[in-house]
């Protein structure tokens, strides 16, 4: 199958190197502390945090920083797939530990001790790059509920298609079984938080998908702190200034 035209366009009409359109919303849920609706092109996750709060098991407690959980899942209908995926998969769980680890490195934990966040993430349409999406989404309602952040962690997808490198793959340039590469950054701190590769590449070409995967990272970087921006005094308000 042919993903990359002659003329150089891949099968939704974008060009290699062109991510798909991305949309964001603050405050999706009233009652958590913060909350956040993330899209990249067809795929829309949303997240949601808890706390800093008082650690529910105290066996689990840290005394120099925070306890960090994360939960990760699919709504039913969020492929069209009617095959039930039982909750609680090697997957789910995998990704949520992902998510996880990349959080800890982004939140400022010693700065609360004691106290646990609890972020919840749920793939409500899947159309490729779930992981890198439910990675935008936590942190911007990590964002939303005033959480201090060292930076904000993004995550953006490439693969190589066709002797092509592609930035932000949809679903069916995922599954179409080519090598893809999912990094995660601190854009600022200039620090790479998540590689994941499930297919080997030469090292030239590696580099190149990767440097297409950060560049991704900081462009996406720079729409959350716009959104952000924007939203100034409804983040104030939420956080009582």
């Amino acid at each position: 199958m042919e993903y990359v035209s002659p003329e150089g366009l891949r099968l939704d009409g974008r060009r290699p190197m062109e991510m798909r359109q991305i949309r964001a919303e603050l405050g999706a849920v009233a009652n958590a502390d913060g909350s956040a609706v993330f899209e990249m092109g067809n795929t829309k996750v949303i997240a949601v945090v808890y706390g800093p709060r008082e650690v529910e098991n105290r066996s689990q407690q840290l005394n120099d920083r925070a306890l960090v959980r994360c939960e990760y899942g699919m709504a039913n209908f969020s492929t069209g797939d009617r095959m039930r995926k039982p909750k609680g998969d090697r997957r789910s769980t995998e990704i949520s530990l992902v998510i996880r680890q990349i959080l800890e490195a982004c939140i400022m934990t010693h700065l609360m001790p004691r106290s646990q966040i609890d972020v919840f993430v749920q793939v409500l349409q899947a159309d490729g790059g779930t992981r890198s999406a439910c990675i935008n989404a936590a942190t911007l309602a990590l964002a939303d509920a005033g959480i201090l952040m060292r930076d904000l962690a993004t995550s953006c997808s490439a693969g190589y298609l066709n002797r092509t490198p592609l930035v932000d793959l949809n679903y069916v340039e995922d599954s179409a079984g080519g090598p893809d590469v999912s990094v995660g950054i601190l854009s600022k701190m200039d620090q790479v938080t998540l590689l994941q590769m499930d297919a080997k590449l030469p090292m030239e070409t590696f580099e190149t998908v990767m440097q297409l995967a950060v560049e991704g990272c900081k462009k996406i970087a720079d729409h959350i702190r716009k959104v952000l921006q924007e939203n100034t005094k409804q983040l104030e308000y939420r956080r009582g200034v």
